[in-house]
């Protein structure tokens, strides 16, 4: 996660940069943020996905536990 931290102060440098030799109406000041907001949203879905508890881990590790069976009603 914190390597797309990273990436996204990188882009925010670069879209600052970008929109302040260009102006910021130009295409390539549009095309520089619309970067940042795909990396921001990337992050934000990361942080969404729910990390495993740890019988779930158990049983990715050990499908065959007597823990881990499903039954069929």
């Amino acid at each position: 996660m914190s390597d797309i931290k990273a990436k996204i102060e990188q882009e925010l440098a670069e879209a600052r940069a970008v929109c302040d030799a260009n102006g910021s109406e130009s295409p390539k000041c549009a095309a520089a943020w619309d970067a940042v907001e795909e990396l921001q949203a990337e992050a934000s879905h990361q942080r969404q996905t729910k990390p495993k508890n740890s019988l779930e881990q158990y049983c990715d590790d050990n499908p065959e536990a007597a823990e881990c069976r499903i039954y069929d009603d």
